[in-house]
């Protein structure tokens, strides 16, 4: 009965919509896609129905609309005809741009299959010389101040949303969704806006001192990023991965790539090729039009076209472009982008608009996605700054209630008005949240997303997550079976106080493991307290069983991926550490850690600290006390906080480290006296089409005479999980040194050589090779075989009677080499790595394979 009311209801909601649908009209406004002036007189008609009109003189139409009629037509002279579809009942605004009949502003390809291209006396590339060669004149950076205003808005959407998909499947019991549906001029697809994200900033600019900085005057975020605790992790990401165009540098970094600008000093006119097409007028100032393309379609470039100003200037009115569709990034099935310029008053040309349209398609089984950024700038001005203003810190400022902005605000900040569907987002999310087990979905999205279960609503914000999920079940050779159930207060509780802990238990030792961290935040967080800059105090309690290598882990060691080892790792210890740490991080890159630590270390499994005496003697513990000083210093790095750990957004910075750490005995009963020193540097460097290389070079020292314990490891990685900074080839505690310098190089060819044979490009593989290379020494006074009976140092690990570490030849360094496939399915990466000396060590594995997980563009 219940079911026959429900069908007899949907039954009367479909009549109401269809008597609707036959009294309704469609209407908009047809513009030129280059000038952006109405467009007069223009047919709009459905072909072979005998219906239709003609725009006005402001390029208004308006036509009916009838059930089964889903294609509309615009055609005039001059003009290439286009046929749109429509939703009837559904579409009742559609604006439409026109383009000229002998303009095309899809992918740019002009050029014969077996065309001889030259650069020689070609004048497309002497245009383009000068073009390059007069750029600097419209760098904002020449000005000794600047001024301007920008506004931001992204658009999430699903994309190309069809009548029968919402009737099918999920989609059917959302009947509201087709309220949310709008038309794409650009793409001429139905799309659905899932959530909006707007910023109102000013920026400002000083030469001497440099000093620039953004004021972030309003943001607002609405739709569906606001049911997820990290919905800013969503937008931070796409600012940072479909960020700001400039196409005056070198190099336009998008989709976390370095792409070659058309304009670029370096290589434009080495990479593409440009033609000369004709001249035509943009707002009414006549140009010369240029067509570009990459010499290899394959390549992360762009096709294109340029608009210069004819005359002495050189200047570029306006710029398309778009990926090549043959272009080895991932996931986006078309890029464009559209940015205008205009001249100020003072004679300067200045951007104006900055606007990217973005298909994407995470797997063909899965909607596409329209990524939509509108960017405006407005207000430029180049008077003399207040020096105030640059006082402040940081490089980016939010104002106070940046985030609480009425109305009012945003009618004068927002010079593109929000369409009918993104200012209904609040609505869509209440109509999601209302249906039958939509909250059960969302959960298992946090958890699965997050790695983090939340324990409160959207009402009562969770003032305790529950996870890492991954770490609840693991393995290791101590427990076997370990449970660990694990906890973190957010900033619901207090913004300033976390706690955070664990406990876990080992059904093969049937011991009980914990830790407990308080951390006091003297920076008010959103969140999390690790959210950047940090700048806390942190106590810890924790036991444990670790393995040596386990703090080399860029990750949980009880993440269940990387439980699974490639070789015995038995040689463990149950340490119980209680630590007292203090982080600084300032805008500016830099981050001071101090800690205090005290450490006993009782060895277990395979392990065991015998004395290098005659009398052999078994210690059952060794214990610790330490003070450490490290500074870190990245300058430009970013950051986007999740609830498991910061990622870094942009990888271009260089790192620099350097930490010093000293032993106190009899301080707490600590046992020995040591100084240890590690120095590090880590750069990425890029080669246009050749990738990037990542290079990390490490060194240090143990300056004192001590036990095995405390000399220096190698950072060995021992599960099947590819990680940056470790060998993998190299067993636990296999070398043990008091000197040492590694280097750890990494070449990502992005393809260059797969996408020239025509059997691989189709895949969209990508090439990767590798070395890493360990330098090690160990001096006398810290090797027991050249001191036999002293009791002050342990006998080196063993395991049935072989001896498992050794001691390095010092002009001999440990070397192994990789090579890889990534980008299978765009997601897998796989290499196979080689080890390349020290081969006669009992149990070394000569070579392996190793994966990782990972999406990238």
């Amino acid at each position: 009965m219940k079911t026959k009311y429900i069908n007899s209801f949907l039954l009367f909601l479909l009549l109401g919509c269809c008597i609707s649908v036959s009294a309704q009209n469609i209407q908009g406004v047809v513009t030129d896609s280059l000038t952006n002036e109405p467009i007069p007189y223009l047919s709009v008609f459905y072909e072979g129905k005998g219906v239709g009109g003609i725009t006005d003189n402001d390029g208004h139409y308006s036509v009916e609309t009838r059930k089964g009629w889903n294609k509309l037509t615009f055609s005039a002279v001059g003009y290439v005809t286009k046929v749109v579809n429509i939703i009837p009942g559904v579409t009742k605004t559609m604006n439409v741009k026109m383009r000229a009949d002998d303009i095309m502003l899809d992918e740019v390809v002009v050029k014969p299959k077996r065309e001889k291209y030259s650069r020689k006396n070609n004048p497309a590339v002497e245009m383009m010389k000068k073009v390059i060669a007069h750029k600097k004149n419209n760098k904002l950076e020449e000005n000794d101040y600047y001024q301007y205003n920008k506004y931001q808005k992204i658009t999430m959407s699903l994309n190309d949303v069809t009548p029968d998909m919402l009737e099918k499947g999920m989609y059917k019991k959302m009947p509201f969704l087709k309220d949310q549906i709008e038309h794409c001029e650009e793409t001429d697809k139905f799309i659905l806006p899932i959530s909006v994200d707007e910023t109102a900033s000013q920026k400002i600019y000083r030469k001497q001192p440099k000093s620039e900085k953004t004021i972030i005057k309003g943001m607002s975020s609405s739709g569906v990023n606001e049911l997820f605790a990290t919905g800013d992790m969503l937008g931070t990401l796409l600012k940072d991965v479909f960020t700001d165009v400039n196409i005056y540098d070198d190099d336009i970094r998008l989709l976390q790539y370095p792409f070659i600008s058309p304009i670029s000093s370096s290589d434009a006119i080495s990479f593409y090729k440009f033609y000369i097409m004709d001249t035509t007028y943009v707002d009414k100032d006549k140009c010369f039009h240029l067509t570009f393309v990459p010499n290899n379609s394959q390549d992360f470039g762009f096709t294109g076209h340029l608009y210069v100003l004819a005359d002495s200037s050189y200047t570029v009115k306006k710029c398309t472009m778009n990926l090549p569709k043959k272009s080895g990034v991932n996931f986006v099935d078309n890029m464009d982008i559209i940015q205008e310029f205009e001249q100020l008053p003072n004679g300067e040309w200045v951007l104006k608009t900055d606007d990217m349209i973005v298909e994407m398609t995470l797997m063909k089984i899965m909607q596409g996605f329209q990524i939509r950024r509108t960017t405006r700038y407005s207000d430029y001005a180049f008077d003399e700054l207040p020096q105030q203003l640059f006082k402040r810190k940081g490089s980016e400022i939010k104002e106070a209630d940046a985030m609480m902005r009425g109305d009012d605000f945003w009618d004068q900040y927002r010079p593109v008005p929000l369409t009918q569907t993104e200012s209904s987002m609040d609505m869509l999310v209440k109509r999601l949240e209302q249906m039958p087990g939509f909250k059960y979905v969302i959960f298992v999205l946090k958890a699965f997303i997050e790695n983090f279960v939340e324990t409160g609503t959207k009402d009562n914000p969770s003032k305790v997550d529950i996870g890492p999920v991954n770490t609840m079940i693991s393995n290791n050779y101590i427990d076997g079976l370990r449970l660990r159930m694990s906890a973190q207060t957010t900033a619901n509780l207090n913004p300033h106080l976390f706690l955070k802990g664990y406990y876990a238990y080992g059904f093969k030792d049937h011991r009980s493991k914990y830790m407990g961290e308080v951390e006091y935040s003297f920076n008010k967080k959103e969140y999390l307290p690790r959210e950047f800059p940090k700048n806390s105090i942190t106590f810890t309690y924790q036991y444990d069983v670790m393995s040596p290598t386990d703090k080399f882990l860029k990750t949980d060691k009880d993440n269940v991926f990387v439980s699974f080892k490639t070789s015995t790792v038995d040689q463990m210890s149950y340490v119980r550490d209680i630590a007292l740490k203090y982080e600084n991080e300032t805008q500016y890159g830099l981050k001071t850690t101090v800690e205090v630590k005290h450490s006993k270390d009782e060895p277990t499994g395979g392990l065991a600290y015998i004395t290098n005496d005659d009398q052999k003697t078994l210690i059952p513990e060794i214990q610790t006390m330490e003070a450490s000083l490290a500074f870190r210093y990245a300058p430009g790095e970013t950051f986007i906080n999740t609830k498991q750990r910061r990622i870094p957004v942009s990888f271009d910075a260089p790192v620099f480290t350097l930490s010093h750490t000293t032993g106190f005995k009899g301080v707490f009963g600590g046992d020995y006296n040591y100084n240890l020193t590690e120095v590090g540097l880590y750069k990425r460097f890029w080669f246009s089409s050749w990738g990037k290389i990542d290079m990390f070079v490490k060194g240090g020292a143990q300056w004192n005479k001590v036990p095995f314990p405390l000399l220096i490891m190698p950072a060995a990685n021992l599960s099947y999980i590819l990680q940056r900074e470790t060998f993998n080839l190299i067993n636990n505690m296999e070398f043990l040194n008091d000197r040492y310098a590694s280097l750890d190089v990494s070449w990502d060819l992005n393809g260059k050589i797969f996408n020239r044979i025509p059997l691989l490009k189709k895949l969209k593989w990508r090439e990767a090779i590798g070395f890493k290379m360990l330098y090690g020494h160990l001096t006398d006074k810290n090797n027991p075989l050249k001191h036999p009976g002293d009791g002050e140092l342990f006998l080196f690990p063993t395991r049935d009677g072989r001896p498992t570490s050794f001691v390095m030849d010092s002009k001999t360094p440990y070397m192994e080499c990789s090579v890889g496939i990534h980008n299978i399915f765009k997601i897998l990466h796989i290499d196979y790595v080689r080890r390349l000396n020290y081969l006669d060590h009992p149990d070394a594995n000569k070579w392996g394979v190793r994966f990782m997980v990972m999406m990238t563009f």
